[in-house]
């Protein structure tokens, strides 16, 4: 993978900054958690998490279970066991250098396999200038060629010609709650068959990232966790208590550094699994990949933390058609505040192409109305 998750620290850092204004909530502690199974609440509101108090919380806030019942079904190590052989390696060396990431074997046959990573971890080789070699759980280490890419999204899947391989657990990235308990698959550093544990501290965080030069800018409504993830962690899986892939690793905010990378500092970042099993599923099926498109120019020159606003509009595309006015301000989308134009991208793209979104918007005039979209389509670049 590329450095910091990609070259571009500073993307890196300004994702992040953007995150803290905007949709999601951040999870603080009011209790210490040290057993398998903890009962908490998590405030409706807040979603400040609270050690749950005789079992039981108030209407407030919602109950959650933390941890999995039983100390050897759901332990970390057990979960270890049953993940690490569909985790692989990934080292992609070009005329300019080596980089390292990380992969999830989702898909096999009897004679090939799908694997699961970042679009910045092999998009040095994608030009051709490169080759790619994926390292398996067992230590054998075979070629791996690029069915298909999104750099949008920050997705790309490889495919390896050896077949009948362990593949890993779909999970379900909608039904997760902050709080939950999730492990980090990967090769930090290098550092093959690594994980590391901690919770969800946030949902729906807006991030931008950059894979380097190369790279466009990826939107990405994240996953937050305080699992350390660092430098080669990228493309790998984030799992719940039960080993399903409910994300893929992407990015980590560091305090930024001018001589050369800093490591985790708590905060890192992934793809949603619902979100990317499309794309995945897309590039399968055709080497390419659909996103959403509501048809809009934002003006990312005024922010003020109040809405995104729409400097122009594309000819004949969604937002031209449900009778949306240029110079209008997005301030939510599905009951979801925006805050400013990255919000309002990454929440045009948590969807997929055909959905309907219900978007509120102060007119040029100044009234507040509210429009039903039927998102367009566009190919992956």
């Amino acid at each position: 993978m590329k450095k910091i998750m990609g070259h571009g620290v500073s993307k890196v850092l300004a994702g992040f900054l953007f995150g803290v204004t905007a949709v999601g909530g951040v999870a603080t502690a009011a209790g210490v958690f040290s057993t398998t199974v903890v009962n908490a609440c998590v405030n409706k509101k807040t979603h400040i998490i609270y050690a749950a108090v005789n079992n039981s919380c108030p209407a407030s806030r919602t109950a959650v279970t933390l941890g999995s019942a039983g100390s050897v079904a759901g332990s970390i190590s057990s979960i270890v066991s049953q993940v690490s052989p569909s985790v692989v390696t990934i080292n992609v060396t070009t005329s300019t250098g080596r980089d390292t990431g990380s992969g999830s074997i989702f898909r096999t046959s009897a004679t090939s396999s799908y694997i699961v990573t970042n679009n910045h971890v092999i998009e040095s080789a994608a030009s051709g200038d490169g080759t790619i070699e994926v390292g398996l759980d067992n230590g054998e280490t075979v070629a791996a060629t690029i069915v298909g890419r999104e750099p949008n999204y920050d997705i790309a899947v490889l495919k390896i010609t050896k077949g009948n391989q362990p593949v890993i657990a779909i999970g379900d990235s909608t039904s997760i709650l902050i709080g939950d308990q999730v492990i980090a698959f990967g090769s930090p550093l290098g550092l093959d068959h690594t994980v590391t544990s901690g919770i969800i501290s946030a949902l729906n965080r807006p991030v931008v990232t950059s894979g380097g030069a190369r790279s466009s800018e990826s939107y990405v409504d994240a996953i937050q966790t305080d699992a350390a993830i660092n430098p080669g962690n990228s493309g790998g899986p984030l799992t719940d208590s039960l080993g399903r892939m409910i994300g893929i690793n992407s990015a980590t905010a560091t305090l930024g550094s001018t001589q050369g990378q800093t490591g985790s500092i708590g905060l890192g970042f992934a793809i949603p699994m619902n979100q990317a099993l499309r794309i995945m599923n897309e590039i399968i099926d055709t080497g390419k990949a659909t996103r959403p498109v509501l048809g809009v120019y934002f003006d990312q020159t005024v922010d003020t933390g109040n809405g995104a606003t729409i400097s122009s509009l594309t000819s004949g595309d969604a937002a031209e058609k449900a009778g949306i006015p240029a110079g209008s301000i997005i301030t939510s989308i599905d009951g979801v505040r925006i805050n400013d134009y990255v919000s309002a991208i990454v929440r045009i793209r948590a969807h997929a192409p055909g959905d309907k979104v219900t978007i509120v918007l102060t007119l040029p005039t100044g009234e507040s109305k509210t429009f039903t979209v039927t998102l367009g389509s566009t190919l992956s670049d």
